[in-house]
């Protein structure tokens, strides 16, 4: 079976891990603020006015925030599977988001979304679609709730992801450390599959630099994005694994700091239903490189 049509994470222990991280995620989501911020860029060179938008793994509620500020006559929605990271965001913001007290929030997994069809003119994510079993149905469930000529905006990951800390794993254990992710071909593939017209991608690589791996680690676990595949090992890596682990990736360090590579893909597609859309044209987006120093 291909990585495209199962990609083999363990949903009960990524839901407990979101669930778990929602009290430290703001302390450590730096760069999943800064994807989203270039994603919603898009924005600014495409024509929509949305009635009802959905942020679709809207974790702590940045982007629903963002989308609000924009859109301000639009119903933004926050959908996420953690319901902590839900409960989290409405305790951040209920007091000073006035759209937040109307509950606009669904606890739901994108897989198969709670929403009937043809509800949204605009569906966001950003860094979540990376977390389905099945992608193909990520992909068709959106395409679902979308009314016609709705815009599809979002960003995930490639499989350069974490590249260093994949390779540095390799060398110590037979078994998955890091998750497995979609190229951009495939993301491309099951945008059309799904019935979206017009896709337009682009791919682009962020450097973060770290002081050493246990900051990388530290940062991961904090978001709740440690290891989830189903292959992983259960067990605690140990003292020996993991000075070994911290000497592999020593071999990657660029004078005084370690990398840590993420491949962003960021699209959007339309949802026409087989007509082109009135006034609706194709942009290319660039992602430039971000380099963080911690």
């Amino acid at each position: 079976m291909t990585t495209l049509e199962t990609n083999k994470i363990d949903k009960l222990a990524m839901k407990a891990r979101f669930n778990r991280a929602a009290v430290t995620y703001s302390q450590h989501d730096f760069l999943q603020k800064e994807v989203a911020l270039r994603t919603l860029q898009q924005l600014d060179y495409l024509r929509i006015t949305p009635g009802n938008i959905i942020d679709l793994g809207s974790g702590t509620g940045t982007g629903s925030k963002a989308l609000a500020k924009k859109f301000k006559k639009a119903n933004v929605f926050q959908l996420d599977i953690a319901l902590s990271m839900l409960n989290y965001a409405r305790g951040q913001t209920k007091l000073s988001n006035r759209w937040f007290q109307k509950k606009r929030m669904i606890c739901g997994d994108i897989e198969s979304l709670p929403i009937a069809e043809k509800s949204f003119d605009l569906a966001f994510s950003s860094l979540a679609l990376q977390w389905g079993m099945q992608p193909d149905r990520c992909f068709r469930e959106i395409r679902r709730v979308m009314n016609p000529g709705g815009l599809f905006l979002f960003s995930t990951l490639g499989p350069d992801t974490l590249r260093e800390l994949r390779q540095s794993f390799a060398v110590i254990s037979d078994t998955p450390h890091v998750n497995g992710f979609l190229d951009i071909h495939d993301v491309g593939n099951l945008l059309s599959s799904s019935g979206f017209s017009d896709p337009v991608l682009e791919a682009d690589r962020i450097t973060v630099e770290y002081d050493d791996l246990r900051s990388l680690m530290r940062d991961l676990k904090g978001i709740g994005a440690s290891n989830v595949s189903q292959q992983r090992s259960r067990g605690l890596l140990g003292k020996h694994k993991l000075v070994k682990l911290e000497k592999e990736y020593e071999l990657f360090r660029h004078k005084v700091k370690r990398p840590a590579t993420y491949e962003v893909i960021i699209g959007h597609a339309w949802a026409l239903d087989n007509l082109r859309g009135k006034g609706q044209q194709e942009h290319t987006f660039s992602l430039d490189k971000l380099r963080r120093r911690r």
